[in-house]
């Protein structure tokens, strides 16, 4: 006679009950620092916008900001390359400073006018908060990588007010073409529980209007792939830009206090001598969300896009602190106004496409930022919106905004080898291009 053997969802039960429990209170700690973070950064906004001077402050703010992280925080500088290091290859918990550093460093920087954004602080502040109870439960490896991974989620859905999207971006930003399905529930909590706690703390997310969605024709979508090759160009060119003035900065300023100092003073003279010129740049610092509300109502101006990039790389660059993808949103969303004309589309519907998908091919997230698409402006977009996220996610080549990224599978056949980081991918290039033209002259000998 067999034995009677219990039914494996049996044993399943443990498992969702453990992280049902754990990921709420990740999600209740990191949509409620998510709510803290948002008001004080309404209130900083508001203040710089009705003291416009204060901007010629900015370069000792950011030698303030610089001069504290040399102090004290050079164990959390990378920031969320940091936490995504630490899922890949577990060493020791995320400290805990993390959190006050970089949620009073982004403040900070939106205050005296730099051009930065609000997902890198709320992502690694839920992520550090959430690795401080790898002590509490004793986690091994294994469940500390969920555990992270679920902080993820629950900064970027609560700061973003998109539960499902942030529950993807935490499975989907650690590896190219490769999620992991075992964080899939905890994620997934963790995004809907953290986007609720938020709503509850009092915390209101823009909502956009894009109006009029056309029918999925071959027309509509050749325009939306033409749209999402030049989406998937300017992530690259945005990811690559500030990464090589990052670099170049670090190599010509061995003193890092110095650095956002540098870049605060470059953001304050532009906006002087622009201003001097009869051209308002104050539209292209700070999160610039009255221009991405203004790009789904008239047309912008085509070059704004590339103003708020200029802006973005110029702070991201030179050490400010903050984050990449709300001034990703605002150059996809003016591009994506700029473009509509050109190619025969609604202004307000190619402009909510760009929105998300510049930030597919800079992030190399397309299945997070078609969910948001569907989030943000309802499901009538989906169709055009995937095709568009995609086409900027192969576009945008074997880079990104985030260094520690890895390669899960290559994004065409002959690319990088598999768990090759981000920021290896150059070097890889060059060797095999070294061989290949030693190769060659083999053949030739």
């Amino acid at each position: 006679m067999s034995r009677f053997r219990r039914p494996e969802q049996f044993d399943l039960l443990p498992y969702i009950g453990k992280w049902l429990v754990i990921a709420s209170v990740v999600a209740f700690l990191a949509g409620s620092a998510s709510a803290l973070f948002l008001f004080a950064l309404d209130r900083a906004t508001a203040w710089r916008e009705a003291n416009r001077w204060i901007t010629w402050l900015l370069p000792l703010a950011g030698g303030a900001v610089g001069w504290v992280y040399f102090k004290l925080g050079k164990q959390v500088e990378a920031g969320n390359n940091l936490l995504i290091d630490e899922i890949h290859d577990p060493k020791k918990v995320v400290p805990l400073r993390m959190v006050p550093l970089v949620l009073g460093g982004t403040v900070i920087s939106h205050l005296f006018g730099a051009s930065v954004g609000r997902e890198g602080t709320a992502v690694q502040t839920g992520g550090a908060l959430a690795d401080q109870l790898t002590h509490v439960f004793r986690f091994q490896p294994a469940d500390r990588r969920i555990l992270l991974m679920a902080g993820i989620s629950a900064g970027f859905a609560s700061v973003f007010g998109t539960p499902l999207a942030g529950a993807l971006f935490g499975l989907e930003v650690l590896a190219i073409g490769r999620m992991r399905y075992d964080a899939l529930l905890p994620c997934v909590v963790a995004g809907i529980v953290a986007d609720q706690v938020g709503m509850a703390w009092g915390v209101h997310h823009m909502h956009y209007a894009i109006g009029e969605v056309v029918a999925v024709t071959p027309w509509s979508v050749g325009a939306v792939v033409i749209a999402g090759v030049i989406f998937g160009l300017v992530g690259l060119v945005f990811a690559t830009a500030t990464h090589q003035l990052g670099g170049l900065v670090k190599r010509w300023i061995s003193y890092p206090p110095l650095r956002p100092m540098l870049g605060g003073i470059v953001i304050a003279l532009a906006l002087w001598a622009l201003g001097r010129a009869g051209f308002d740049a104050h539209r292209y610092i700070g999160l610039g969300i009255p221009s991405i509300v203004n790009a789904f109502q008239e047309p912008s101006a085509p070059w704004d896009f590339f103003g708020k990039l200029t802006f973005t790389v110029t702070s991201l660059g030179t050490g400010f602190k903050g984050g990449e993808v709300t001034p990703l949103f605002y150059i996809g969303a003016t591009l994506g106004n700029a473009l509509a004309p050109m190619l025969q589309l609604p202004f307000a519907m190619l402009a909510g496409i760009g929105f998300v998908a510049v930030f597919a091919g800079a992030a190399n997230t397309p299945l997070a930022t078609i969910v948001m698409a569907i989030e943000l402006f309802g499901p009538q977009i989906g169709p055009l919106a995937a095709i568009g996220c995609i086409t900027s996610y192969l576009c945008s080549g074997h880079t990104g905004i985030y260094h520690a990224q890895r390669v899960g599978h290559s994004k065409h056949h002959g690319g990088p080898p598999e768990e090759l980081r981000i920021a290896d991918v150059p070097q890889f290039r060059k060797k095999q291009q070294t061989q290949h033209v030693s190769a060659t002259k083999d053949d030739h000998s």
